[in-house]
């Protein structure tokens, strides 16, 4: 798309007075409309939507469900409504590929964990594989360590002294997991958001799913890594 912006230039003949008074208003309106234009142009290319954050599902012919915020195929119907605006749906920013290796090596934990806080050892599989792609020495930009990526406020809240320890950090994220569930009722999705952006921002608006990208893409992945392990 191509922009034509048509503005009136002052007379290069006015007197001095009235030439600068013109050309100082000149340049503060066109400052005025270049930063508006900026500005759409920058929600235009970003693909920022004013859409509601919703979250649909389908179950496929063997039986596994697949969610998304995209409905793209005719069988999605809708699994949770939320009013929250969806900013625009974007991959995580950490896109571990993981070894059935890994995972055998940290199964044996996971289930005593899932025992421990009556959770579904597959959720936690699904969660860890989103996390950390089953690397016990994973950091992220935040500062979340480890194979549940624990920040170091949650790490203290729950007792934990080396967050690359594979059996303290799984215990403390399947306690905080726990927790979280318990609080909002059993709802899965908001739990997980909870656990990925903090309790406090599910709460501000107003125990809805966030509107963050990665957040919302952070759900849709555990949601979908859950069906698979199941």
């Amino acid at each position: 798309m191509c922009m034509k912006l048509v503005m009136p230039i002052p007379h290069a003949q006015a007197n001095g007075r009235v030439r600068s008074c013109l050309a100082t208003q000149f340049y503060v309106n066109l400052q005025s409309i270049m930063s508006s234009l900026v500005a759409v142009l920058i929600t235009a290319c970003l693909g920022i939507a004013n859409a509601e954050a919703d979250i649909f599902v389908f179950t496929d012919e063997t039986g596994t469900q697949h969610f998304s915020d995209v409905p793209d195929d005719s069988r999605y119907t809708l699994f949770m409504h939320s009013e929250v605006p969806r900013l625009m749906a974007v991959e995580p920013q950490r896109n571990q590929i993981f070894s059935n290796k890994k995972r055998e090596t940290y199964s044996p934990e996971i289930k005593r964990a899932a025992l421990s806080y009556k959770l579904d050892e597959a959720l936690l599989h699904a969660v860890i594989s989103a996390e950390s792609g089953y690397n016990s020495r994973s950091i992220s930009n935040k500062g979340a360590m480890g194979l549940m990526q624990l920040m170091p406020d949650t790490a203290r809240r729950f007792r934990v002294t080396n967050s690359f320890d594979p059996a303290q950090n799984i215990y403390a994220g399947a306690q905080y997991l726990s927790k979280l569930l318990v609080h909002f009722d059993n709802n899965l999705p908001l739990a997980l958001a909870a656990y990925n952006a903090g309790e406090n921002n599910v709460r501000k608006y107003g125990d809805q799913i966030p509107p963050f990208p990665e957040t919302r893409a952070y759900v849709i992945k555990v949601m979908n890594n859950y069906q698979k392990f199941k």
